[in-house]
């Protein structure tokens, strides 16, 4: 060290030396100072098949502590300016709807959020050309697109989904009763199709949905009800276009019931502080490539740290939290750049 390095250094002055980081390590994720605002992106009203009309159903969800919901009726676009009486500095609306058509009795159902107008459906002879004209048709005018319920009837799977381009969630979880999330009998599961579409290079993220249709009469395990599925996303304020930017950025986390009060990720760990309710137990697996189950860790404060020899074998790590009354987590995965 040179004499005026010396000096300065006596002197009190801290050098910026950079840090070296390692070969491999997680992207960066930046969490910092946002806020989590707790919304639902697929839900149905009188304007389609479900049973309450639009005020109704946005009032349920402001009530219950939402702060954005969008209604998605199928092949129909409700104004939010309709309901500017429900919005506040609390809850926002923003402009939805779910183009729904079907290929050879396959039903094919595309989320857009975000939109300003009625986008038509599209038609293809073909499965995988119908879902991207879809997909296509939303970004067209200007929306976010989300890829609904592919084990709903058993429409699609693995191998369509790795074929269309431009789309970045997908619903890996549903409320609906008759979406099969678990699969069965060969079928995977939507976490499955999610992890072999991660696994295979496709950078997707996972969305928890209500597609609810039933919010009069009996709450049942048979009804469409709401409350079963929502995200929250991080973001600097309650802002449709920065809520829709960090949402394709993967800046969320999908939920059925376990609520998540931070997620902090550094070049090599990901931590994950996870809220107490009653006296439910936690236990969170962290899971890489293929589904393989890399850690499981109890407690509210989970922590998943990535060694170099981990990092050579896998491209992302995600995790999942699961509560002692069968309520889930979703954390969005994390990728590993070299």
């Amino acid at each position: 060290m040179g004499l005026r390095l010396r000096a300065l250094c006596a002197a009190g002055f801290a050098l910026a030396i950079p840090a070296v980081l390692p070969a491999q390590r997680f992207e960066s994720r930046e969490l910092a100072g946002l806020r989590w605002f707790k919304g639902n992106t697929h839900t149905h009203t009188t304007e389609s098949d479900g049973d309450s009309p639009p005020e109704v159903v946005a009032a349920w969800y402001k009530s219950r502590g939402y702060q954005f919901l969008v209604l998605s009726d199928h092949n129909v676009f409700t104004d939010p300016a309709r309901l500017a009486a429900l919005v506040d500095s609390t809850f926002l609306l923003i402009g939805g709807e779910e183009l729904t058509t079907s290929v050879e009795r396959r039903p094919v159902h595309v989320n857009g959020l975000a939109l300003t107008h009625l986008v038509a459906p599209r038609n293809d002879s073909t499965l995988i050309g119908t879902i991207q004209g879809n997909v296509d048709a939303v970004r067209a005018a200007s929306g976010v697109p989300h890829i609904n319920h592919p084990n709903f009837r058993w429409a699609f799977g693995t191998a369509e989904l790795l074929r269309i381009r431009n789309d970045s969630l997908l619903e890996i979880h549903s409320g609906h009763p008759l979406v099969h999330n678990e699969g069965g009998d060969g079928s995977p599961g939507m976490e499955a199709v999610w992890d072999a579409l991660l696994t295979s290079g496709k950078r997707i993220y996972g969305i928890a949905v209500d597609d609810a249709h039933h919010f009069q009469g009996e709450f049942s395990r048979e009804r469409s009800n709401p409350g079963r599925g929502w995200i929250a996303i991080a973001a600097p304020r309650l802002d449709a276009a920065l809520l829709m930017r960090n949402l394709e950025r993967g800046l969320f986390y999908a939920s059925s019931a376990v609520t998540v009060d931070s997620i902090q990720v550094s070049a090599t760990a990901i931590a994950i502080q996870v809220r107490q309710e009653a006296d439910f137990k936690y236990t969170t697996s962290f899971i890489g490539d293929g589904g393989r189950v890399l850690a499981r860790v109890g407690g509210l404060s989970p922590r998943f740290v990535l060694t170099p020899a981990q990092a050579r074998d896998l491209t992302y790590v995600r995790a999942r939290v699961d509560d002692s009354g069968g309520g889930k987590a979703w954390i969005q995965p994390v990728f590993v750049v070299r």
